[in-house]
């Protein structure tokens, strides 16, 4: 223990000593004086010993703070100028004044003073002006964590490229499993012969195994459609650069044999635990079979999804079998329930409609009360039509309700049923879905990242033309007891025809099948034409829309509308209709106001340009050939500059989302 810390603890204790022995020899000196000058003499002595004794505890103590003191001095000249930190001081016009050595080493330079942060680093330069308090700076191939005291212009530069190199490679050897599934494999081989179908096998096994081998994957086919690998998200990065070639390899190399397969794969990543990776996987693939196959889909771990890949129109099924146990299950659940709410998305048009009468006829044949909601101010020139001509049958118009009508009938037991949209914030009542736990969702479009909350039932198939058509089809599998009325089977024709653009585009033998079913029940085609008949101000709104369109690449055209018009989204969509049917024109996109604070873009195509994907790139979405986004708080002008951008990204990338 050093002598000042002894010093404390000792120097009193003596001093009573002392005084106890000076009033004894008081004492003892009244009665024998020389007893008492004796011991005044050893007191003398013990006294003077003592004094030299707490002079040379003084005397250490000073010598000893003396050479700490200096000792930390020198530590710290030392730390400041050799510990493996880096500081540096700056003045306000961003000049070096002085750095410790280890700064100047680790630039390689002799000196940094009279150098500017210019000459050094634009991320320091930028890190100062901003005064954020830190962030990594590359410098000289070498990271560094700097730590800015703005009022002191002082940094501090911590070498953390090893720090971050070993979080790299810890990201890049994390564990990913995915899915793959080759889509129509059933109904390819169906009716092939043994030796057929076993040389397609052989064709795909070696595809599959050779893309494998060579990206250092494992890969274990678990049965005749279906593989799993293991990779890690190193080997991940370096597919998505690729942009999962393996799709197309597959696609062109069996069409070249006449059966075209697509794959679609899920990939589960980010978490630790393989029972998570793997759930994540198979609800990765089920996203992307639910998009139409052919495709990539990923759930990243901040919960967003990516896709690549969705370049082809999906795969019309040969069988029937799915719809008619998806239209048991629903009436099931119709039975089961009180009451059946039908609701479309915001302003309907006639396939939203069409669908909505077809499920509340379902409800009928049940026996249970169906409701159609709709909001009447909402709702375009054909639809009006169609209402105005429901009115003549009090049975079906009476059934047409408001938002504010439903949610004052929708109880817990009733069943609600959304069709031709799955995204919560696209349905004209919203309120509506917390209303009851008993949701069906029937749609045809690519399902999206935004998804109405655990539905009891999902019937979803995007190679279906219209919703109208897969209730149609689900219609033919309800009790025969009450049959379509004209005006319902006219409803569900009518949206079919609008949304395959008289049977033009997204046309498959299902659906005209469905067409054919509601000609057999009654559906009138000539009032289908007067329900979809255009006024003249309406044409010529659209003619003048249309006179703005401008080609942006090949094949590309853009019309615009001005900030001040508002177009309703049937205008724009009609217009981009009437666009990709002019020669040159493998794609349209049409921009306007859809009210005071939305612009709307429409997008239509052919089938070379997934106008999904582009959309789903401004975060909007629909079908590889019709989809649509709205954007809020931008101007035309600023809604098409996105556009473009997009576009170029779409282009460069490789097609992919």
């Amino acid at each position: 223990m050093p002598p000042y810390k002894k010093q404390g603890k000792n120097r009193y204790p003596i001093f009573g000593i002392v005084a106890l022995n000076v009033v004894l020899l008081i004492i003892i000196s009244f009665q024998y004086w020389w007893a008492g000058a004796f011991g005044a003499l050893l007191l003398g002595i013990f006294i003077f010993f003592t004094i030299q004794a707490e002079n040379e505890r003084l005397r250490e103590t000073e010598q000893y703070i003396s050479t700490i003191s200096h000792r930390v001095k020198k530590v710290g000249e030392e730390a400041l100028l050799e510990m493996p930190i880096g500081i540096m001081l700056i003045n306000d016009d961003y000049d070096i004044e002085w750095t410790n050595s280890y700064m100047a080493s680790c630039l390689s330079e002799n000196t940094l003073v009279g150098k500017t942060l210019y000459d050094i680093s634009e991320a320091l330069v930028k890190l100062v002006k901003e005064e954020r308090a830190t962030d990594i700076v590359t410098l000289n191939e070498r990271k560094y964590r700097v730590q800015v005291k703005n009022e002191e212009r002082l940094l501090y530069f911590f070498d953390v490229t090893e720090e971050i190199d070993t979080a790299k490679r810890y990201q890049e050897e994390r564990q990913v499993i995915a899915t793959i599934l080759i889509d129509n494999y059933d109904d390819a081989t169906q009716g092939m012969n043994d030796q057929t179908k076993s040389e397609l096998n052989s064709t795909v096994t070696a595809l599959l195994n050779n893309w494998a081998i060579e990206r250092d994957i494992f890969l274990k086919r678990t049965s005749s459609d279906r593989f799993i690998i293991l990779l890690n998200e190193k080997i991940l990065k370096q597919l998505e650069q690729e942009k999962f070639s393996i799709l197309d390899t597959v696609r062109e190399t069996t069409a070249k044999q006449h059966v075209p397969l697509t794959l679609s794969i899920g990939v589960g990543l980010g978490v630790s635990s393989f029972p998570e990776l793997g759930a994540l996987s198979q609800s990765s693939l089920d996203l992307a079979l639910g998009r139409g196959g052919d495709q990539v889909a990923m759930k990243l771990p901040n919960g967003k999804l990516k896709f690549y890949g969705g370049k082809t129109n999906p795969m019309e099924k040969r069988t029937r079998v799915r719809a008619r146990v998806i239209s048991h299950a629903l009436k099931d659940l119709i039975t089961e329930s009180d009451k059946v709410i039908v609701m479309g998305h915001k302003y309907p048009d006639m396939d939203a409609i069409g669908a909505a009468i077809g499920i509340r006829k379902a409800a009928h044949m049940n026996h249970r009360e169906g409701y159609i909601v709709i909001d009447f101010d909402e709702i375009d020139q054909s639809v009006r039509r169609l209402i105005e001509e429901l009115k003549n049958e009090p049975d079906i118009y009476t059934r047409l309700i408001t938002p504010e009508d439903a949610l004052e009938i929708a109880t817990e037991d009733t069943l609600l049923v959304v069709v031709d949209t799955h995204k919560p914030s696209l349905v004209i009542e919203e309120k509506l879905l917390g209303k009851t736990d008993r949701i069906v969702v029937i749609d045809h479009h690519r399902r999206s990242e935004d998804f109405i909350n655990k539905p009891l039932l999902v019937y979803m198939e995007p190679y279906a033309s219209s919703t109208s058509e897969l209730v149609t089809e689900l219609l033919e599998y309800q009790p025969k007891g009450k049959k379509l009325h004209r005006l319902e089977a006219t409803a569900l024709l009518s949206g079919i025809i609008v949304d395959t653009k008289s049977f033009t585009l997204r046309t498959g033998s299902r659906t005209f099948d469905a067409a054919s079913y509601l000609r057999s029940r009654g559906a009138d085609t000539v009032l289908v034409q007067k329900f979809l008949k255009e006024d003249v101000e309406s044409y010529v709104k659209r003619a003048k829309l249309i006179e703005t369109m401008e080609f942006y690449g090949d094949g590309i055209a853009i019309a615009t509308g001005a900030d001040d018009v508002i177009y309703n989204p049937i205008m724009i969509a009609q217009t981009a209709d009437t666009l990709l049917t002019m020669e040159g024109v493998n794609a349209s996109f049409v921009i306007s106001k859809r009210d005071e604070n939305t612009v709307g873009i429409s997008a239509r195509s052919l089938g070379e340009v997934n106008v999904q994907i582009v959309m789903e790139m401004l975060g909007g979405g629909g079908h590889l050939s019709n989809a649509a986004v709205q954007l809020t708080d931008v101007s035309v002008l600023e809604a098409e500059l996105q556009l473009r951008q997009v576009l170029d990204e779409y282009f460069e990338g490789g097609q992919s989302s």
